[in-house]
């Protein structure tokens, strides 16, 4: 599996809008031929884009339109289906005029003034489960959910941050955390220096299962956070692939433990001292069998070299390879039932009525321990990212048409965001076995284009 991180591209409007008046599309077009030419001499495709946040300056719908044309482009020249984009909101995905209002301030505020992690986390949790405040803490990020709702990755107050599943070799999953650590952002110095931000715990749950490689992709760095410490420990020791941008200082960290990537930016601040453009080439491979297996982790660190050849060379390790490597373990629990999996009980033909029963029972154990395979509804069944993905391409009118005649939604959720709305929506026609149904009226729309 091979995934492309970027970082801080800040699109700003209206420079944006007209490719011969944005001073920073030539760099774009530069880091696009670089990947290209890497995919093409390896001869492997990206499977996912992981986008760290920052994609807007100021949170502008025109910025968020450069931004998805850009991308789908990058996508669609690199082998990666559209639904393989994924992102968080940065900083400057938060619109600051609209963090001014009093109800969201005061929802900011009362988490912020809070004393000590415990209370701020208790705090955060009060502010989401109400309603008003709830929404108000997602107001300022209207824009950035129009755009990523189309690829799964919208957040509101019930879903603060999401996850999504990527098939890695059979068996092995890699499951992606989209954190938002913006939900204090864009009031007051908060954003302006490290420890001012808040994630809370329910973030950094990360349950570390059997067969999952855990990967965080976030915008801010744990330093950024008040909980630092925690925020820190839990995600070194839960997630062992670490995706973070903000700082514009591409960096890599490799404990035997985890693989750290921090971004550097696809358009960073010419005013910074290391005006450095980046991004990060990952190949993912599973090595070994059983307990054993591990993830063969190979990274392409690029920057930019400037004149007198303007074009994006490696950024080498210590020992001057221009691939970075690590082997990541791969949780492994060893069960009594996964034992008896491997091996057919066989009762004594003598057994007493009691060694029937537990070797019944233990036949039982042993079936349930076996994987099911999958039925032939599921194989058939349509991705649900890709269904998303297409779905949000319809105006809002053809949105709200399909969900009301499938009964995904009714007359009173039309209240309700569009990317809260439709994604309760799509989550229920899941449930209800209607993907194919939903899949057949997107077509349908699809053709009338």
């Amino acid at each position: 599996m091979r995934l492309l991180h970027l970082s801080d591209i800040h699109f700003r409007e209206p420079a944006c809008l007209s490719a011969g008046g944005d001073r920073d599309t030539p760099f774009r077009t530069r880091l696009e031929a670089d990947l290209l030419d890497l995919c093409h001499k390896d001869g492997i495709p990206v499977d996912a884009i992981l986008v760290g946040g920052d994609i807007a300056f100021k949170g502008h719908p025109d910025e968020y339109k450069a931004a998805k044309d850009w991308l789908l482009r990058i996508a669609d020249r690199s082998g990666c289906k559209p639904e393989g984009i994924l992102t968080v909101p940065g900083n400057h995905d938060v619109d600051r005029a609209i963090c001014g209002a009093v109800d969201v301030s005061n929802a900011q505020e009362a988490i912020a003034k809070e004393v000590g992690s415990f209370n701020r986390d208790r705090q955060l949790v009060r502010q989401l489960g109400y309603a008003p405040s709830g929404e108000a803490l997602f107001k300022p990020l209207q824009a950035y959910n129009d755009f990523a709702a189309q690829f799964g990755c919208g957040i509101f107050p019930a879903h603060p941050f999401w996850e999504r599943d990527l098939r890695l070799a059979d068996g092995v999953t890699l499951r992606v955390y989209g954190l938002t650590s913006v939900l204090i952002s864009g009031l007051g110095d908060r954003d302006n220096a490290p420890g001012r931000l808040f994630l809370g715990s329910s973030q950094v749950v990360l349950n570390p299962q059997e067969d999952v490689l855990n990967v965080v992709l976030s915008h801010h760095p744990p330093s950024w956070f008040s909980d630092a410490a925690d925020v820190e420990n839990i995600i070194n020791a839960r997630a062992p692939l670490q995706f973070f941008g903000h700082e514009h200082d591409q960096r890599c960290l490799r404990p035997p433990e985890f693989f750290r990537f921090l971004a550097g930016a696809v358009n960073p601040d010419r005013e910074e001292p290391r005006w450095n453009p980046g991004y990060n080439l990952v190949d993912l491979n599973v090595d070994g069998e059983g307990p054993t297996r591990c993830i063969d982790v190979r990274a392409r660190l690029r920057h930019f070299q400037q004149a007198p050849y303007e074009l994006f060379v490696p950024l080498l390790t210590q020992e001057r390879d221009d691939v970075w490597r690590l082997r990541l373990r791969l949780p492994k629990l060893q069960s009594f039932g996964s034992a008896l999996a491997e091996r057919r009980v066989v009762a004594p033909q003598n057994e007493t009525e009691i060694a029937s029963a537990v070797h019944t029972a233990m036949e039982a154990v042993a079936a349930e321990a076996r994987p099911m395979l999958p039925t032939e509804a599921n194989m058939t069944e349509p991705s649900t990212e890709n269904l998303i993905f297409r779905f949000w391409q319809l105006n809002g009118s053809q949105m709200r048409d399909i969900a009301l005649q499938l009964g995904l939604i009714t007359k009173a959720d039309l209240k309700r965001p569009p990317h809260e709305r439709y994604h309760s929506a799509l989550k229920l026609a899941k449930e209800k076995g209607l993907l194919v149904e939903l899949a057949r009226l997107i077509e349908q729309h699809e053709k009338n284009v």
